[in-house]
C-alpha cells in the first residue's frame, strides 16, 4: 500500500519552519489510518508513527469529537463519516485538473481517458473524457472497483511492498469479473513485476470482455492516482500499445507537475 508521505520527524521539522506540529501531526495520523485500511488501535499508531501514546491519544480525542474519526465499540478508532464530504470536495477538483489533460489522451489516442484513486483498498474513477468513436468505452465517476481486475489498479499498486499487495488482497478477495480476470496473489505480484519492469499496466479483458485498458501511475502525485485509456480489444492492440504508452506517460508527468503546483500554491498563499 502507498504509505503516508508525512512522518512524526517531518512534522516536527515543518512546525519548527513555522507550521503548527499539533495539526500536523493529526493529518499524518488520518493518514496512517487510511493507509491501514482504515481502521486502527493506538498501539498501531504509536509503532507507526514513532508518537507516544498520550500524544496520539490526545490527537484522536480531537478527531473524534470533530467527527474525523469515530472510536468503535472494540476500541479501535476508524476514519469518520466527516471526512467523505471533503474527500468528495476534493475530488470533484482533482477531476477538473485533469480533465484537460484526458482530453489530449483523447485526442492523441482516440480512446476513453481516465483518472483512479486508490482509496482504502479499492480504485475510484475521479475523471473521464469520452472517446468520440461511436463504439467506445464507458466507467462512470464516482464508480469504485477492486484493484485486482483493473489497469489503473496494477499501476497504483506496482510500488507497493509485496506484503502490503498481499494483505490488501486478502482483505478484498480476488473475485472473478470475466474469466481473464488474475485470482491469484502469486499471479498477481507477477504482473506487478512486469508493470514496473514495462513502465505501464495492461487490463486485458480482466474487468470485462472485449475491452483492453492501458494505464500509467501519476508520479509523486499528493495522492496515489493513476490514468488510463480504454477501448475495444480489436483497437487497442500491441501495435498500437507501443504508440500509446509514452503518450500516457507524457501526460502523467505534465498532470503531475499540475497537482504538485496546485499544492505548492495554496501552501504558499496560506
Amino acid at each position: 500500500m502507498p504509505t503516508s508521505s508525512a512522518s512524526a520527524s517531518d512534522a516536527a521539522k515543518s512546525a519548527g519552519n513555522g507550521g503548527v506540529q499539533s495539526l500536523e501531526r493529526a493529518f499524518d495520523l488520518l493518514e496512517r489510518m487510511a493507509d491501514a485500511g482504515g481502521e486502527v488501535g493506538l498501539s498501531e499508531l504509536s509503532v507507526s508513527s514513532g508518537l507516544p501514546l498520550p500524544t496520539i491519544h490526545r490527537l484522536m480525542r480531537t478527531l473524534v469529537a470533530c467527527g474525523y474519526v469515530r472510536q468503535q465499540p472494540n476500541r479501535r478508532y476508524a476514519l469518520g463519516p466527516r471526512l467523505i464530504r471533503l474527500g468528495e470536495s476534493a475530488s470533484r477538483l482533482l477531476g477538473t485538473w485533469a480533465r484537460p489533460h484526458l482530453a489530449r489522451l483523447v485526442e492523441e489516442t482516440g480512446e476513453t481517458a481516465n483518472m483512479a484513486l486508490l482509496d482504502g483498498d479499492e480504485i475510484v474513477y475521479v475523471a473521464q473524457v469520452p472517446s468520440k468513436h461511436s463504439m467506445r468505452m464507458f466507467t462512470e465517476v464516482g464508480r469504485r472497483v477492486l484493484p485486482h481486475s483493473t489497469g489503473v489498479g496494477k499501476a497504483l499498486l506496482a510500488g507497493s511492498p509485496p506484503d502490503a499487495v498481499r494483505a490488501l488482497l486478502a482483505r478484498t478477495g480476488m473475485p472473478a469479473a470475466t474469466e481473464k480476470t488474475i485470482t491469484s496473489p502469486d499471479a498477481f505480484l507477477e504482473a506487478l513485476e512486469q508493470v514496473r519492469r514495462h513502465g505501464y499496466a495492461v487490463d486485458d479483458s480482466e474487468q470485462e470482455i472485449g475491452v483492453r485498458c492501458l494505464a500509467v501511475p501519476v508520479p509523486n502525485a499528493p495522492t496515489a492516482a493513476a490514468i488510463s485509456i480504454s477501448g475495444p480489444a480489436g483497437r487497442v492492440t500491441d501495435a498500437v500499445t507501443v504508440r500509446i504508452v509514452p503518450v500516457l506517460q507524457e501526460v502523467a508527468r505534465e498532470l503531475s507537475a499540475v497537482l504538485t503546483s496546485a499544492g505548492t500554491a495554496a501552501t504558499a498563499t496560506g
